[in-house]
């Protein structure tokens, strides 16, 4: 069985945060980028290379998230491309409650 880590943190303490979650993480668990936290990818994935987090099985972020950003923004973040999916709130409801997944975590700090 997986997490489904749901990851909402403001950039100073986006490093914080995803050491947090490098101390429970396993193969095969999943990420959902909530609120701005999707805008601060690149970062995010900097720091994940920094820690031992392996084997993610996908990174998401809610659509109505991305669409706040603007589509400017979002295109110059590439986010196509380095998302999973674009998940509508159903689509995040079902995720949460996905058999894959054992448990869902929710880091906010």
């Amino acid at each position: 069985m997986a997490t489904l880590y749901q990851l909402h943190s403001p950039m100073d303490t986006l490093r914080r945060n995803t050491n947090e979650m490098a101390r429970t993480w396993r193969a095969g668990d999943s990420i959902i980028l909530l609120g701005t936290t999707v805008a601060f990818i690149d970062w995010f994935n900097a720091y994940i290379n920094e820690t031992d987090i392996e084997g993610i099985a996908g990174i998401y972020a809610l659509a109505t998230d991305v669409a706040e950003l603007g589509v400017k923004t979002s295109a110059q973040l590439k986010l196509e491309g380095k998302l999973s999916a674009l998940l509508t709130d159903s689509d995040w409801v079902k995720l949460t409650q996905d058999t894959q997944f054992d448990k869902v975590v929710t880091i906010a700090l």
